[in-house]
């Protein structure tokens, strides 16, 4: 029932996804009169789907506190509660992101040797794959052992997602030199050098004009810092198309241009349209969860569900169980031996 469009989008996405992938399998959740209504636009979705009544919803100026209260009538609260009972291998929705957190995070907790779980998402880079970056917005502030496990949940995310063996993997900071930044990032820096057999390669810090060079596989940050990398990275991307769009139409020469250069500017669009990278996912909880963006349309709320089923398949909360229990193994020192004088 969440997003901008509601459940017309919702389920022309779910429509579009089936289509793609006909294994799939729906439990819809939300007002049933109105999820019938859509139904009939969607034959196939209809056979493929059950239906949860849902009596509540959760808005977009509800805050967390308020949507956990009315977790046990919302769609958004029930269908986290069918992620929880195993009747469903992942949720996704387009509603209030931290309603979504809250709820999740109550219901679900984290895996075990995760302290708190973080949102990642996949952004476009210059490079042959994508970089797969954390926390966005989650948890505000964060120490060196939670920034040492989003690094070692966003390089299981890239190893399922990019198929990576070893993500490339460093901290946002103000500079590359690893004197630089906060006390939490310098010791989250002490603690991925002094472990080089983790399943991923730390190159250090990197500057957040790097982001999408294609240099690095996982950007691992705080969910304040991160936050606003992300949002100055769409607003700068939202920027460049205005103001090529706006210069191709200042002038016949320029529209000439823009006949000549439209294949280039077809690639450009496509490349940085988020909804070819539609899906966060909440990383660190016992339970898959993908938050869809709220404008996404159709085909962004398919790519959410691709993502969401792909982590599903290739169960990759069992895979950061893994990696952490052996990140726990090797941080922790030997018993000293005890024994007697000769």
């Amino acid at each position: 029932m969440g997003g901008d469009g509601g459940a017309a989008t919702m389920l022309a996405g779910a429509a579009l996804a089936l289509a793609r992938s006909p294994d799939l399998r729906f439990l819809i959740v939300g007002d049933e009169a109105a999820i019938r209504a859509e139904l009939a636009r969607h034959k196939a979705l209809a056979a493929a789907s059950d239906i949860l009544h849902a009596p509540d919803t959760i808005t977009g100026d509800d805050k967390p506190s308020q949507a956990i209260r009315r977790a046990k009538t919302t769609s958004m609260g029930l269908a986290i509660q069918a992620v929880k009972e195993r009747e469903v291998g992942a949720a996704v929705s387009a509603g209030n992101t931290g309603a979504l957190m809250a709820m999740a995070k109550l219901a679900l907790r984290t895996l075990p040797g995760i302290d708190r779980p973080a949102l990642a998402a996949i952004m476009p880079t210059l490079g042959e794959t994508d970089v797969v970056m954390l926390d966005l917005g989650a948890n505000t502030e964060c120490d060196a052992n939670n920034l040492v496990q989003f690094a070692l949940m966003g390089a299981a995310y890239a190893r399922t997602a990019l198929d990576i063996d070893r993500p490339r993997t460093a901290l946002l900071n103000i500079g590359s030199e690893e004197l630089k930044g906060t006390d939490e990032l310098k010791e989250a820096v002490a603690k991925l050098r002094a472990h080089p057999s983790l399943p991923l390669e730390f190159v250090g810090n990197i500057e957040a004009d790097r982001i999408n060079r294609g240099t690095v596989d996982v950007v691992v940050s705080d969910g304040f810092s991160g936050n606003i990398a992300l949002k100055a990275v769409e607003g700068t991307a939202r920027f460049v198309t205005d103001l090529l769009r706006r210069s191709f139409s200042s002038s016949v020469r320029s529209k000439l241009g823009f006949l000549i250069s439209r294949p280039a500017m077809h690639l450009l669009r496509v490349h940085l349209d988020p909804n070819n990278h539609n899906g966060a996912v909440f990383l660190g909880l016992n339970g898959i969860v993908v938050k869809s963006h709220g404008s996404a349309d159709e085909k962004g709320v398919a790519n959410a569900i691709a993502v969401a089923a792909k982590l599903v398949r290739d169960d990759l909360n069992h895979l950061i169980a893994e990696d952490m229990a052996d990140y726990r193994a090797a941080s922790t020192p030997p018993a000293a031996s005890i024994g007697s004088a000769a």
